[in-house]
């Protein structure tokens, strides 16, 4: 999923599309635009009090960027709509070094027509970002915000001791060994910060990485409708096949104006 998102939010959240609840049938009905986006905010919020969701976007053809590689130029309106709320409805979001660069992140913030909505339901202020990188190669212009991020990175990282000068110890997470970030251990030292609601935003490659782990609770998945074709990435990057492969359950599934908007539980054993 995409920071640049954030370049389609200044239009009011009522400008957005209509979302037409497909799945399951019994519940058809039609979420109209609203600014503080309670209904949708209340279909979304059934998930435990620690979860992993991810959240990402494909075109037809399954390619997980554009042209430009960045999937701001394959999203719309009504998947930006869907990527705010479930911001709102997360403690932290956690995305990789790459996709923080090439997507240009900055410090989060949950648009102020839903911030009394997140306050409700006993989220805290603000909406923390965490970065993924082994080699600690996370942009300046995050490590030197007012806001840093949270680093997820491992024990060898060679710029670990300057990470940790520049934001602050407590936010820096090293686990695992040689060149693997122990996702599973780094999840579990965010929960211990009391960050319990996890979204992850990608790219493919640790996406890849929590699947594998069986750490993805969770999987929001839109559908543009495009076709790229080219060497797009898929929203998985691995060069293995899931051994075995991982059952997913649908939760739901919206429409507007040709975008799918799916919701997909990971089926446990």
């Amino acid at each position: 999923m995409s920071a640049a998102h954030t370049a389609a939010t200044v239009t009011r959240v009522t400008d957005s599309p209509a979302l037409d609840l497909l799945l399951p049938v019994d519940r058809a009905r039609r979420f109209e635009p609203r600014d503080d986006e309670a209904e949708l905010l209340a279909l979304f919020d059934d998930a435990p009090a620690r979860h992993v969701r991810a959240n990402m976007v494909s075109t037809v053809d399954g390619g997980g960027t554009g042209p430009d590689d960045v999937s701001g130029s394959i999203n719309g309106p009504a998947d930006n709509r869907i990527f705010q709320v479930l911001r709102a409805l997360a403690d932290v979001v956690v995305v990789g070094a790459g996709t923080a660069r090439d997507e240009g992140y900055t410090p989060l913030h949950v648009p102020a027509s839903l911030a009394a909505e997140r306050r409700r339901r006993g989220l805290r202020d603000p909406l923390e970002l965490a970065v993924v990188s082994a080699s600690g190669a996370v942009p300046a212009a995050l490590l030197d915000a007012d806001r840093p991020p949270f680093v997820l990175t491992t024990p060898g990282c060679p710029d670990l001791a300057e990470l940790r000068r520049r934001v602050g110890g407590d936010h820096v997470i090293a686990t695992g060994s040689g060149r693997d970030v122990d996702l599973g251990a780094a999840l579990s030292a965010l929960a211990a910060r009391g960050l319990h609601r996890v979204l992850a935003e990608g790219g493919p490659g640790l996406l890849a990485q929590l699947v594998a782990a069986d750490l993805i609770d969770e999987l929001c998945l839109t559908w543009s409708p495009l076709l790229v074709g080219g060497p797009a990435p898929r929203v998985l990057r691995t060069d293995d096949w899931l051994d075995p492969p991982r059952r997913l359950v649908a939760r739901h599934l919206l429409h507007a104006d040709g975008t799918l908007l799916g919701r997909w539980q990971v089926a446990r054993a």
